[in-house]
């Protein structure tokens, strides 16, 4: 199992965060996902044997939302 937070740009309204959740929540592997509209953070649990870091936070870059990992 692993986690990780990122941040990220570009939300505009509510619909971004359901965007990033579904898509994110929906990938194989993935085992819960949160996401703050206020603050465009994200928090991510995984299973790296399924996932790796890079597919999920490659994922919210396609979705059009710049991304960066933020150090625990």
């Amino acid at each position: 199992m692993a986690q990780a937070r990122f941040v990220t740009e570009g939300f505009t309204c509510p619909s971004c965060v359901k965007k990033i959740e579904k898509t994110v929540g929906g990938m194989d592997g993935v085992n819960d996902v949160q996401v703050m509209f206020n603050s465009g953070k994200v928090k991510v649990n995984w299973d790296d044997v399924v996932l790796s870091e890079d597919d999920i936070s490659t994922t919210i870059g396609k979705l059009g939302y710049p991304i960066r990992k933020v150090q625990k």
